[in-house]
């Protein structure tokens, strides 16, 4: 029987040299498999990207998706911008998913084109936002070093328009260590309910926790409060991950 290419195998066998995580081609192969068996709640975070759309998109703005990714956010939140005069913006700094990105907007658009989209090979600290009614950042903060962290969401609020909103979504940590091994615990039989093995779930930790670094929820608020939000609200929670809105 042969083996579904789009299915994330790249951690089932022992590797004796383990290196950082990277979005290369590989893992763009198999990533829309890998997070939706990572990641508990993510279909829910994208298809509630699409509500947030619907009611604080405002005409004549655009719309910024920061690691943007294979697109999933992008187009979720194109399909329910339902205002004149828009843009969306994906941003992402693998070329790889770049490339892949443009290949399913392209075809999306066979179904009928909808709101533009332009898509940026860069990081998304280069990215001048302007004119911004919505900015997603969907488990892309937490590979930002911590110390750029609060600068990002600065040039966010700066960019945004009154009334717009930021939604980000990432992955925490938490201060008391009994909560942090219950939720991590979890998460892992989480993984395993999708049909990932403790190698698996070993492996892939120990290329990311170097490259992934959680905040707990108290520092993502107080971070977006020192950005100038003052409406901020978790509406999203499952084990550790959780997602924000953050209104100007």
């Amino acid at each position: 029987m042969t083996k579904d290419p789009s299915k994330d195998r790249l951690f089932q066998e022992h590797q004796t040299h383990l290196v950082d995580f990277a979005f290369d081609e590989q893992v763009v192969n198999v990533f829309p498999d890998m997070i939706r068996r990572s990641v508990p709640g993510y279909e829910t975070v994208i298809s509630m990207l699409g509500v947030f759309a619907g009611r604080y998109v405002q005409p004549n703005s655009t719309v910024y998706d920061l690691g943007c990714s294979l697109g999933a956010a992008t187009l979720a939140l194109r399909r329910h911008i339902s205002v004149a005069d828009c843009q969306v913006v994906g941003v992402d700094n693998s070329t790889a998913m770049i490339h892949q990105c443009q290949q399913n907007i392209e075809q999306a658009d066979q179904h009928g084109a909808g709101v533009p989209v332009s898509l940026i090979c860069d990081d998304i600290q280069n990215v001048d936002i302007h004119n911004g009614s919505l900015v997603a950042l969907n488990f892309t903060l937490q590979f930002l070093d911590p110390a750029e962290r609060l600068g990002m969401l600065t040039n966010i609020y700066n960019g945004l328009l009154p009334g717009g909103v930021l939604v980000v979504s990432e992955k925490i940590c938490f201060d008391e260590q009994s909560k942090q091994e219950q939720f991590t615990d979890l998460h892992h039989d989480f993984k395993r309910a999708n049909g990932y093995s403790d190698l698996e779930i070993s492996q892939k930790r120990q290329t990311i926790e170097n490259v992934l670094v959680p905040d707990t929820l108290d520092e993502h608020v107080e971070r977006l409060q020192q950005a100038g939000f003052s409406t901020i609200q978790c509406w999203f929670q499952c084990f550790n991950f959780i997602s924000i809105y953050a209104i100007k």
